[in-house]
C-alpha cells in the first residue's frame, strides 16, 4: 500500500514538474556578470536557456547546498557517535574477557560468598 502511495506521489510530482517546463519554456538570458560590471571587467559570460532549466538548476543548487551544509553541521554528532561505538566495542571486549577468566569451575560456597552485595 504504501510502495504504491509513494508511486503515485512520484507521478504527481512528475507531472507537476513536466507542467511548469512547458509553461516555462521562453528562452532567457543568464548572465554571470550585470551588464555594466561586465563592461567595465572586459569579460561576462552568457547564456540561452530555457526558463525551466534556470528554475530546475536553482532548485538543485539550493538542494545540494542545504545537504552539504547539514553534512558539515552534523559532524559532531557522527565524531561522537564513532567515538562511543569504539568505546562500547571496547567495553564488549573487556567484558568478554573478565567473563572467560570467571568462568571456570568453582565451589559452590566460594560462589556464594563472592556474589556482589545489594546496597540497602
Amino acid at each position: 500500500m504504501i510502495r504504491y502511495l509513494r508511486y503515485l506521489c512520484i507521478a504527481l510530482l512528475a507531472i507537476s514538474l513536466l507542467t511548469v517546463a512547458l509553461a516555462n519554456r521562453a528562452p532567457v538570458t543568464v548572465r554571470a556578470l550585470p551588464e555594466d560590471l561586465s563592461a567595465l571587467l572586459g569579460f561576462g559570460g552568457q547564456l540561452e536557456l530555457p526558463l525551466f532549466l534556470v528554475i530546475f538548476a536553482g532548485i538543485a543548487a539550493g538542494l545540494l547546498i542545504g545537504f552539504i551544509w547539514e553534512w558539515f553541521r552534523e559532524g559532531k554528532y557522527r565524531i561522537a557517535a564513532s567515538r562511543k561505538t569504539r568505546e562500547a566495542s571496547r567495553l564488549e571486549q573487556e567484558l568478554a574477557v573478565l567473563r572467560d577468566d570467571t568462568a571456570q569451575p568453582r565451589d559452590e560456597v566460594l560462589a556464594l560468598l563472592e556474589k556482589p552485595r545489594k546496597a540497602v
